[in-house]
């Protein structure tokens, strides 16, 4: 779960009529999944980056650095 700390965006798509899920850290494509509920589309996005990662790994690529959110205390 260490590695899982990418952004995960997740939009609903009137057209697509389904909620998109994207990770902006990954150059390339806008949306990499989808779900027809919420929930369905957080847990497609969570496989997906898991595979997302692997593959990165599986290839002897770099990794992009996880977007960090700072937050004033």
């Amino acid at each position: 779960m260490d590695k899982l700390k990418y952004q995960m965006v997740i939009q609903w798509s009137d057209l697509d009529n389904c909620y998109l899920v994207g990770f902006p850290d990954f150059i390339g494509q806008t949306w990499r999944t989808h779900g027809e509920s919420y929930q369905e589309a957080v847990q497609n996005g969570v496989e997906c980056l898991e595979s997302l990662i692997e593959d990165y790994e599986a290839a002897g690529e770099t990794l992009p650095e996880p977007t960090a959110v700072l937050v004033a205390a």
